[in-house]
């Protein structure tokens, strides 16, 4: 196999909160929103990241492409750690990783054209590119995402949610980047809408080569695209696996309650699932428990999980974070 095209070495994302009537001596809390996560993802390859709310997804994507800072360890791409570049120097290399944001509509300038939307990142790389050429760009790239190019005069409130999204696809996709972050680019969509995005992103993955990173909460949306699914959970990765081999047997409880949430289209088979109920609420992350972090919602807990902080660790591709897995 090829040298990854971006590697991720326990990258950590802390931040320093103080409280609203806190003394000025006072030491401020930290929360933990990414917690040690480390992974490899190769040229063409989509990793999955899965987790409920609050478990520090869209950090994780963020502290990526280095639109918040990492408190800790490194993000290699093409083996150059982002992490220690110049705002200037990081900004050349957003050429090659762009990013698709949840809210289509939100992530639009109201005031622009999307003509002017989709054409801002080739003019801020290439100011001397033509306007003729730009343009024809951009109406090239308007008709790969599935909108017309006589629209192209048009503003974001004009469209509907998934035509919005199309634009920040196009926008994103303007310089022919090598990573495209997708940071639940579906979630706001209604869901015959997520299938089309969907196989818009797999159809233009396989036109342009491009690796991905595709954020979301629901694990059926997941399953159509991920070659591999990190699971997190308050921060850490608790799972890390080959779609395959995660859907077909997850090694991790919080894996398995996920999993039994999602819905399957079979009424006989839906009434006959077993559902496993998370116990409590979200831990705050600044506020983690000892030991394995999942521990006061695992069903398997003891003693030893609250001493011991669990690796992602196992044979092969599959890999576990959990003292109970084996």
């Amino acid at each position: 196999m090829s040298e990854p095209l971006l590697q991720i070495r326990d990258l950590k994302v802390h931040f320093n909160i103080r409280a609203e009537k806190s003394w000025p001596w006072e030491p401020p809390r930290v929360l933990k929103a990414v917690d040690g996560v480390s992974l490899d993802l190769h040229q063409g390859e989509t990793l999955g990241v899965v987790g409920e709310s609050g478990c520090g997804k869209s950090t994780f994507a963020r502290a990526v492409i280095g639109l918040v800072p990492a408190s800790a360890g490194q993000v290699l791409w093409r083996g150059e750690d982002l992490t220690q570049l110049s705002h200037a120097e990081l900004r050349e290399r957003r050429k090659d990783i762009q990013m698709i944001f949840q809210d289509p509509l939100a992530s639009l300038n109201p005031r622009m054209t999307i003509g002017d939307i989709i054409a801002e990142p080739l003019v801020t790389y290439y100011p001397r590119l033509p306007k003729a050429q730009v343009k024809e760009k951009v109406r090239a790239m308007m008709s790969r995402v599935g909108l017309l190019p006589n629209l192209i005069n048009r503003y974001p409130h004009e469209f509907s949610g998934g035509q919005c999204q199309r634009i920040g696809i196009a926008r994103a996709l303007i310089l022919e980047p090598k990573l495209v972050i997708c940071d639940e680019p579906v979630s706001a969509l209604d869901v015959s809408i997520q299938a089309q995005v969907v196989n818009l992103l797999k159809q233009l993955q396989r036109e342009m080569g491009l690796s991905l990173i595709f954020i979301a909460h629901d694990l059926s949306v997941v399953k159509h695209i991920a070659d591999r699914v990190l699971v997190m959970y308050l921060g850490n990765g608790v799972e890390l696996a080959r779609k395959p081999a995660l859907y077909a047997a997850p090694g991790h409880p919080y894996t398995r309650a996920l999993l039994s949430a999602v819905p399957i289209p079979d009424p006989d088979l839906e009434r006959g699932k077993a559902i496993q109920l998370l116990a409590g609420e979200l831990p705050s992350p600044m506020a983690p428990p000892s030991g394995c972090v999942f521990r006061t919602r695992c069903p398997l807990a003891d003693e030893r999980c609250a001493k011991e902080r669990p690796r992602l660790a196992g044979e092969g591709e599959h890999l576990v974070s959990c003292l109970k897995a084996g």
